[in-house]
């Protein structure tokens, strides 16, 4: 997802917002015409901040600091950019459980801002509104409304999964299209939502892995050969494993990828040791693959009406979560996470540390020892003679 509060050029404008053609989300993200493209004021993971959100605008961590988005821009950027799903603002403080006026006052925001939005729509924007992550009775009025008075959505974009059984089916909101902006980390959990009916998501865990170094290796239901293990298999291979140093085969057995049909382990291995970005654009065009195979399974399980069976088949052959990240990511610039204290660890290592001699590093009280040339040998600075 771009930021469209990037640092702006000297009259103001972000450099996204010139960016020309008919569909310019598309073309600032280098992203082929025939791929969903979707706008949201969403970051991912979230980032708390210092200041709340108003009553016309909301608070958000950008490249540049903290800044306010409002309403009024927030469509302005809709209308120029163009993208295939729009959802539209919702007042949803991180960081802090709401109390009962606290949640009152995050519906009525986001139905004031959604007709808004919907007011000012062209009449070839798709937009989907906020459920936002509150209990359903709460923001009932808002979802009522939803369905009469601010009829026009084109569908539903959660925060959190687990409210989507609370729609009732009775309503004109349960025929809408549901898509999950709740971060599933596994494929599991997207099996899970999938069966409480949601249709689209977005999936953070496949850029995790990339930057983790780990190629995904998983299909569904299962694989195909039979394995003697009683054990899961994992999800994913961790690339950083010193063994495939040496292995000239493919990232994964199955895939056709075209990481897997041009290279190998040892090359991809060799990428990631060396600092080497097409490692990592190796591993995350292998994982995309895995995944767009993934979703075009589970279609074919649910028109073939055994989607339950194979659920049941793909969490018995494989391991829950991910497997732990062992290797170092990419360089990680400032922007991309925000601090959350002092005792905070840096997310990449010092490219230079002290002088050692021995695995031992040397007296902070100066460099060069003051007694005699028998010291500085033993500190590894002369030879005896």
């Amino acid at each position: 997802m771009c930021k469209v509060t990037e640092k702006a050029t000297s009259n103001g404008t972000p450099p996204i917002m010139k960016c020309p053609g008919s569909n310019p989300l598309h073309r600032f993200s280098a992203l082929p015409n025939e791929l969903i493209t979707l706008l949201a004021p969403r970051r991912t993971p979230a980032v708390q901040a210092p200041i709340g959100n108003t009553n016309t605008s909301i608070s958000l961590f950008t490249s540049t600091g903290f800044q306010a988005l409002s309403n009024k821009q927030y469509i302005s950027y809709i209308g120029k950019l163009k993208p295939d799903i729009a959802i539209g603002l919702g007042d949803v403080p991180y960081g802090t459980v709401a109390g009962k006026k606290r949640t009152a006052k995050m519906s009525d925001r986001t139905a004031k801002w959604l007709g808004e939005l919907l007011q000012e729509r062209s009449a070839t924007q798709v937009i989907f509104a906020p459920v936002l992550p509150i209990d359903i009775q709460d923001q009932w009025e808002y979802l009522d409304g939803l369905a009469d008075d601010l009829a026009g959505a084109d569908g539903l974009a959660f925060y959190d999964s687990n409210l989507l059984p609370d729609i009732p089916a009775t309503t004109a909101l349960s025929a809408l299209p549901r898509l999950s902006l709740d971060e599933p980390a596994s494929p599991h959990h997207i099996l899970r939502q999938i069966d409480l009916g949601m249709d689209l998501f977005t999936i953070p865990f496949i850029s995790f892995a990339t930057d983790a170094g780990i190629a995904l290796d998983f299909r569904f239901p299962g694989p195909v050969t039979a394995t003697d293990s009683s054990s899961p298999l994992p999800l994913g291979i961790d690339m950083w494993t010193p063994s495939f140093a040496t292995s000239v085969t493919p990232l994964s057995g199955f895939c056709t990828c075209y990481a897997c049909t041009s290279h190998h382990k040892a090359f991809v291995q060799h990428l990631l040791a060396a600092k080497e970005m097409l490692g990592w654009v190796l591993i995350q065009v292998h994982n995309h693959h895995v995944l767009s195979q993934f979703f075009a399974s589970i279609r074919d399980s649910i028109r073939g009406g055994t989607f339950d069976k194979d659920s049941e088949t793909f969490a018995k052959a494989y391991e829950s979560e991910l497997p732990e990240k062992t290797g170092q990511g990419p360089r990680v610039r400032g922007y991309h996470f925000k601090s959350e204290g002092p005792s905070e660890k840096k997310k990449n290592k010092a490219a230079w540390g002290n002088l050692r001699s021995d695995d031992q590093t040397l007296d902070q009280g100066g460099l060069v020892p003051e007694d005699s040339a028998t010291e500085l040998a033993e500190k590894g600075f002369a030879e005896k003679q």
